[in-house]
């Protein structure tokens, strides 16, 4: 079955973990809710350049531009298409719209400058099923 995955890499400053894990805690409740098929928010933990053969990867932090007071996050939700997708985000968003609709300036405890976003089409995937 073809799948259709959001992906996002975040950059979270130290010290506000607790706080980004309170708002991806809301924020998977409201994508699972509303048909999203996974939820996942991944904390960086060996985001060290690798040798690739003769050539080194780049890291995390040097792509999302994150400092050594900063952590990054790879975070990623899977739907069943594009079209799934779009529906279940429509619904996300009028949600929060209603939630926070009349809180102003809430304080984000990521900086959203150095976020990047995209939708992904499943071209290969493999899982391995526990019996």
């Amino acid at each position: 079955m073809a799948k259709y995955i959001d992906g996002f890499v975040l950059v979270v400053p130290k010290g506000k973990e607790d706080e980004y894990k309170k708002m991806a805690e809301e924020g998977r409740d409201a994508w699972m809710k509303h048909g999203a098929l996974e939820y996942y928010e991944c904390k960086g933990e060996d985001l060290k350049p690798q040798e690739m053969g003769e050539e080194k990867s780049r890291s995390f932090p040097e792509i999302a531009g994150a400092n050594k007071d900063e952590n990054v996050w790879f975070s990623f939700i899977v739907f069943n298409s594009k079209a799934h997708r779009d529906e279940v985000n429509q619904k996300v968003m009028e949600e929060m719209f209603e939630t926070y609709k009349d809180k102003v300036d809430i304080p984000m405890p990521v900086d959203m400058s150095k976020m990047a976003y995209g939708g992904f089409e499943v071209v290969v995937e493999g899982a391995k099923v526990n019996k």
